[in-house]
């Protein structure tokens, strides 16, 4: 592994507003703002702010509509909406985003538990969600959920991921994110799925997302470093997880993300020392210990924490 051939910068995506809230009890609308608010002070670059999905489905984002609506728009933020089928992309385009995620599972029992419907059935449903993006002039980013196993069917093989890749680059997505969604990947298998997918699409732009269920997450990210990538998702305190399988515990925390990248002189555009305060307000929002590492010891050293990138 060559450090000095890691990339110079690196945009990381804060997903606590909705990935990491979604996996809670329900939060009081205020308090979601409040979130949402203070994230967008800390220097990250893209937020993914909130997710239209029935209520009956994720009744923790029911005012998903109400949050954005009073939320504050920091203009050097790129916000985000997450979208379960093509009823929810109306409803996020309606509300005025410009960049909307669809998300589908490479495992088929996950996405009929995730969203009542086979993989095909989604794949078939973002066929026609994409061109309506792009008619509205908004970008589409397909998420695939369990692309490095699932708690219900297992391995998942890469070669199914990379052929859901091949479907929905050839339906015109702008950009295609790997979730994991329950914490199995490991560097081999990172490794092995990017090795797959960027021989066959070397300049689609793509997004990891790390769970930390078994402390691998951070292997992950430097592994995806090393193939050159330079966006990935990650949640203030280490919020989040999925309801819909069994065993994912909270993302990788945002705040142990950038500590890292900072150390290692990749850039990140965030205050380290508001990130942390910001996990504590999202502590404090959750009511329960959160598992950041970096929320409970701060940085390494003193000097660390008054960098900024």
């Amino acid at each position: 592994m060559n450090f000095e051939k890691f990339p110079a910068e690196v945009s990381i995506r804060e997903v606590g507003p909705r990935d990491g809230l979604q996996n809670e009890d329900p939060v009081p609308t205020d308090d979601k703002v409040r979130l949402l608010n203070a994230l967008s002070r800390t220097g990250v670059k893209r937020i993914e702010a909130v997710s239209f999905v029935h209520p009956k489905a994720i009744p923790q984002m029911a005012d998903a509509a109400e949050v954005w609506a009073r939320a504050e728009k920091n203009p050097d933020v790129r916000y985000s909406a997450l979208v379960p089928n093509t009823k929810g992309a109306h409803r996020a385009l309606e509300a005025g985003f410009t960049e909307i995620e669809v998300v589908v599972s490479a495992s088929n029992t996950h996405n009929l538990r995730n969203v009542n419907r086979s993989t095909e059935d989604s794949l078939d449903d973002i066929t026609g969600l994409i061109s309506l993006l792009h008619d509205e002039g908004a970008s589409a980013e397909v998420i695939i959920s369990t692309a490095f196993g699932c708690p219900y069917e297992g391995d998942v093989p890469p070669e199914r991921v990379a052929s859901i890749v091949d479907r929905v680059v050839a339906d015109g997505a702008d950009r295609v994110s790997f979730g994991d969604t329950t914490g199995m990947s490991t560097p081999v298998r990172v490794a092995r799925l990017l090795d797959l997918v960027k021989a066959r699409h070397p300049d689609v732009p793509l997004l990891l997302h790390f769970h930390n269920t078994r402390g691998t997450a951070l292997a992950g990210i430097l592994t995806a470093l090393d193939y050159g990538i330079t966006e990935f998702d990650a949640s203030v305190g280490g919020l989040g997880g999925c309801p819909y399988a069994p065993g994912a515990t909270g993302n990788v925390a945002t705040e142990e993300v950038v500590h890292m990248l900072q150390d290692m002189e990749i850039a990140t555009g965030v205050n380290l020392p508001e990130l942390i305060e910001v996990a504590r307000l999202a502590q404090e929002i959750v009511g329960r210990e959160l598992p950041s590492g970096v929320l409970r010891a701060g940085p390494r050293l003193p000097q660390i924490s008054r960098e900024k990138n």
